[in-house]
C-alpha cells in the first residue's frame, strides 16, 4: 500500500468520532506501530485535528472537513443489498429513504464503481408479506421507539387471544419473515417482543424517561432476548 494511502485509510478510520489505537490501526493496515505513530504525526503537522497520544488511542475532533468518503467493491455492495432489502421489507418511510440512499450513492460514486454498483446482482423481492398499513405501523413504532414515546398496543398472541397492553418501545426487529417490536411491557413488568402482524393498533400513550434495568443493552443481556415470542 502506497503511503498517501494509508494515511486515506487512517483518516477514514478515524472520521467516525471514535478512539482508535496505534496497535488497531497497525494491524488492519499491516505495518508496524511505529510507522502508525510517524503517520499520526505528520497528519497533525498538515492540520488533521487528530488529539490523543501513544498507549492510549487516538480520535478526530468533530467538524473536520473530509473528503467525500468512498468505498471498496464489498463495502458498496453491502450498502446497495441492504437498502434494497430496507426497500423491499422496511416501512414506508424506510423504504423510501432507502430508495433515495441508493441514488445518491450512485451519484457519487466515481465512473469506475457505477458501473459495478448496477450489476450487483442480490435482490430483495418484496412477496407482498407486508401490507401498507403494516409498512405505516412500522414507521410510526420506529418514531416512537426514537421520541421515547409509549405506545398502547392492542395485540393478539399467537392464540389469537386480545389484551391490551401500554409498552416502552425499544426496538424492531426483522427476523427475515416477519417484524417484532422489542419492549418493556408495563402490565408484565418485563421485557417482551410483539410480532408487528399481531399488533391491532398502536396509539400513543405519553413519554418515558430512559431506565437503565429497562433497556435495550438490558434486554440483550436478559433471559427474555432468548424467550420465544407470543
Amino acid at each position: 500500500m502506497r503511503r498517501a494511502d494509508r494515511l486515506f485509510q487512517i483518516v477514514q478510520y478515524l472520521r467516525g468520532g471514535r478512539l482508535v489505537t496505534a496497535r488497531m490501526l497497525a494491524e488492519k493496515l499491516e505495518v508496524s506501530d511505529r510507522t502508525i505513530y510517524r503517520d499520526i504525526a505528520d497528519l497533525v503537522g498538515s492540520g488533521v485535528p487528530i488529539d490523543g497520544e501513544a498507549g492510549v488511542g487516538y480520535l478526530m475532533r468533530s467538524g473536520y472537513d473530509l473528503p467525500p468518503l468512498m468505498f471498496s467493491r464489498a463495502e458498496l455492495s453491502a450498502l446497495i443489498v441492504g437498502a434494497r432489502m430496507v426497500r423491499s421489507f422496511g416501512g414506508a418511510e424506510m423504504a423510501l429513504a432507502a430508495e433515495e440512499s441508493l441514488v445518491k450513492i450512485r451519484a457519487v460514486l466515481p465512473d469506475a464503481l457505477r458501473a459495478p454498483s448496477d450489476a450487483i446482482a442480490i435482490h430483495a423481492m418484496d412477496t407482498g408479506g407486508l401490507t401498507p398499513d403494516m409498512r405505516q405501523l412500522l414507521d410510526r413504532l420506529d418514531r416512537a421507539t426514537e421520541d421515547r414515546c409509549r405506545l398502547a398496543l392492542d395485540y393478539r398472541d399467537v392464540e389469537g387471544t386480545a389484551t391490551h397492553r401500554t409498552v416502552r418501545p425499544l426496538g424492531l426487529w426483522f427476523w427475515g419473515k416477519v417484524w417484532t417490536l422489542v419492549a418493556w411491557c408495563e402490565l408484565r413488568d418485563d421485557f417482551r417482543m410483539f410480532r408487528i402482524d399481531r399488533i391491532a393498533s398502536a396509539g400513543e400513550a405519553g413519554p418515558f424517561h430512559p431506565e437503565r434495568d429497562k433497556s435495550l443493552a438490558a434486554f440483550l443481556q436478559s433471559d427474555a432476548c432468548r424467550r420465544p415470542m407470543r
